[in-house]
């Protein structure tokens, strides 16, 4: 139901996979260059409706500190894609600045739902043709940003960045049974939403 942005990056190639896990800083500025757009836009996505949308750099950069202080140990035989593994990382990182409850206080609720409406990369203004498919994508956003932490990153990581029922379990520490009923409740919520026309 929500439309879906770009995927996550194209994964890297396995020879640059293992320069960077031998520590070839080139390597790793590729792996970076490759996954930060997807890293960024999930921890932007996830902090901005709490009034965080400045902590998104920041926390970007702590994922892949993150990353390049465990890279040597990630399997690429293992369970988990690249991307995957990188994404869980910003996932969890980024509910965790939320449980930590920074910034949550005397936030000004509507300020932060513009900082989630706003686009990430806005180049300017869309050509009026496209005002509509605007309108809904703002309300869409909107819609998103109401949802509990919880919802919203599973929302996220399955219609936007497009991982499965299991990366996600895997990436939250959830189970896939709890993967399917926020995501259902949370698709739900947005569809009743927008159905009923609150943020229009």
């Amino acid at each position: 139901m929500v439309a879906r942005a770009a995927s996550a990056a194209r994964e890297l190639d396995d020879l640059t996979l293992h320069r960077a896990q031998r520590g070839d800083h080139a390597a790793f500025r590729l792996l970076v260059e490759r996954y930060e757009r997807p890293v960024w836009e999930l921890i932007w996505r996830l902090v901005a409706p709490a009034g965080l949308a400045a902590r998104a750099e920041d926390l970007t950069q702590e994922v892949f500190l993150r990353v390049y202080r465990a890279l040597h140990g990630f399997d690429p035989a293992g369970p988990a894609r690249l991307s995957t593994w990188i994404l869980t990382i910003a996932s969890r990182l980024a509910l965790n600045e939320l449980r930590a409850g920074k910034g949550l206080r005397n936030v000004d609720v509507d300020q932060a739902l513009d900082e989630l409406i706003a686009s990430p990369h806005a180049a300017g203004p869309a050509p009026a043709r496209d005002l509509a498919r605007r309108q809904l994508g703002e309300q869409l956003a909107a819609a998103v940003g109401t949802l509990p932490a919880p919802a919203r990153a599973v929302l996220i990581l399955s219609d936007v960045l497009e991982l499965s029922n299991d990366e996600i379990a895997r990436a939250l520490e959830i189970e896939i049974g709890t993967v399917k009923s926020r995501l259902s409740r949370a698709r739900a919520a947005v569809r009743a939403q927008l159905t009923r026309g609150d943020l229009s």
